[in-house]
């Protein structure tokens, strides 16, 4: 990934889109900083990542995450308020709070004491995006979160993204099917390993906007279709 040069909105759902390989996750690392950046500048929110951390929150791809660890949905979420306490902190009644009302809002108050490992696949999304909902960011990041989970499961964390939307809270999500991306997003940033178009979706993702993303000829193909990468 090199020469990347984007903004994206407030209070905005913002999708990030382009073919396999092409940077887009790497970009969201590179934002976190857990990858190394050669040159160049990230904001978060206005600042420099050290000082915007604790109002960003990061949901990763569903394989970069250890589902054999023994750990129940509700500790899971219960990691959300770390950044605020600490790991060697007890939670306070807020935290507590917090996390019951992230349960709730992500649908997995009655699973709070099953094992991650034992959920299905659109269970344990829910379960992170209920972790990164607990920490109540500002923006919030998310890897793929649509990757292998049901229409209906997807339909109810499109809900849960619109509500941060709708509160003021700011989302950037990493997608490949683009005709949820137009149906649900504000922004839009089509990439292959350098900024391609960005802008409110109709805008960014024109035709030709696809034929240099993907390759001549693909924006007929594509238009209207899902693709993975």
């Amino acid at each position: 990934m090199w020469d990347v040069s984007a903004g994206f909105p407030r209070a905005a759902i913002s999708a990030i889109v382009g073919p396999n390989g092409s940077g887009k996750s790497t970009l969201l690392k590179a934002a976190l900083g857990l990858v190394p950046v050669e040159s160049g500048q990230v904001m978060l929110l206005g600042a420099p990542l050290r000082e915007a951390r604790r109002r960003v929150a990061y949901v990763p791809q569903r394989e970069d995450v250890d589902w054999d660890f023994p750990v129940t949905v509700r500790e899971v979420v219960e990691m959300g308020r770390y950044p605020l306490r600490g790991w060697v902190r007890r939670l306070r009644a807020e935290d507590r709070e917090a996390v019951d009302e992230a349960l709730e809002r992500v649908g997995m108050a009655a699973l709070a004491g099953r094992q991650i490992g034992r959920l299905s696949g659109g269970q344990r999304q829910r379960a992170f995006i209920g972790r990164a909902l607990a920490q109540q960011p500002e923006l919030l990041l998310l890897d793929e979160p649509f990757a292998g989970i049901d229409a209906r499961t997807e339909e109810a964390i499109l809900e849960v993204l619109s509500g941060v939307r709708d509160a003021g809270g700011s989302v950037i999500l990493v997608h490949h099917d683009l005709t949820t991306v137009r149906r649900i997003a504000d922004w839009a940033l089509l990439m292959n390993v350098r900024t391609v178009a960005e802008g409110a979706p109709d805008a960014a993702l024109t035709q030709e906007a696809l034929d240099r993303a993907y390759g001549a000829g693909a924006g007929d193909a594509i238009v209207g279709a899902s693709w993975a990468g």
